[in-house]
């Protein structure tokens, strides 16, 4: 089944009442409904789609997991089984006018509540959650990164691949290192947010840099050069004459590396002209003879 969203699937708002979705799932459930579209592939293929977002969206705690890790994370960490266990459809099917929920049995697999199955004793275990710290050249560079964690009642270690590229937010997913399953079921898994800490140097603009810095006024009309930092080597940068303040100089790939393909972003350099808080009394008289003088 493809792995749509849940929320589109339904036609509701994300910030939709579990009222909401209720009313939204009955009415296309009974459009959908197999006992009313007899022989129709694409009418049972959306009644499953409709079912299993109903399922997600109609129980609290599976909602949150979904809401987090969003469409693919959700079935990276759960299930068909996971996610119809614990559903009870019987009254509301009775209520639209059909008997049983035996349609369920043969589509998701039977012997729960409501016809959605479960194997009694054999759950995953639970996942867990932590935040990943890197700096601003782990996540541009990749590479290892130790992280510990308490697994089972006990501190562990062990290094997590970082891709070259990742951004504030990414999740890493460390499989079989979350809870013990129950009945032989699977362990949990770990997962890991990645949080990108600030730079001295740098903002980070997508897979572009930003670094600024400041130049004297008389740099601005005159032109100057400047040594700014990279990710690899410093370089000379040349700053035209009449530079305006604000001004970006562009350093062509010497940004973030591209996540997943080839090449890299920018670096740009922010020029701001600094204007003096004080001046002695012979400069206040040399910017009187430029004043004069039109500049």
């Amino acid at each position: 089944m493809a792995n749509r969203d849940y929320y589109e699937l339904l036609g509701v708002k994300k910030d939709a009442t579990a009222d909401e979705i209720k009313k939204s799932y009955r009415k296309l459930a009974v459009k959908y409904h197999p006992d009313k579209n007899p022989g129709d592939k694409q009418a049972e293929d959306r009644f499953k789609e409709i079912s299993e977002a109903y399922a997600v969206l109609s129980d609290t705690e599976k909602r949150k997991q979904y809401d987090q890790f969003g469409t693919d994370g959700f079935h990276q960490k759960f299930s068909q089984e996971d996610i119809f266990r614990g559903v009870d459809v019987n009254d509301l099917f009775r209520d639209m006018g059909f008997g049983s929920s035996d349609v369920f049995s043969r589509f998701f697999g039977g012997g729960g509540r409501g016809g959605f199955g479960s194997r009694q004793g054999h759950r995953k275990g639970e996942d867990l959650a932590m935040d990943l710290p890197v700096t601003l050249r782990e996540a541009a560079f990749g590479g290892e990164k130790r992280v510990g964690f308490q697994h089972g009642g006990q501190r562990e270690e062990l290094s997590v691949k970082i891709p070259a590229g990742i951004t504030e937010g990414a999740q890493l997913r460390v499989k079989g290192k979350g809870g013990g399953g129950s009945g032989g079921a699977p362990s949990g898994d770990l997962y890991l947010t990645v949080r990108v800490g600030g730079d001295p140097d740098f903002v980070r603009d997508g897979d572009d840099l930003v670094a600024e810095r400041q130049i004297r006024f008389s740099e601005a009309v005159l032109g100057t050069t400047l040594d700014v930092p990279t990710l690899d080597t410093p370089k000379r940068i040349k700053v035209p004459a009449g530079v305006q303040s604000g001004t970006r100089i562009r350093l062509k790939g010497c940004g973030i590396p591209h996540r997943g393909s080839s090449g890299k972003g920018d670096l740009y350099v922010k020029i701001t002209v600094k204007v003096p808080e004080l001046v002695t009394g012979e400069q206040k008289k040399l910017l009187e003879k430029l004043a004069a003088a039109g500049l």
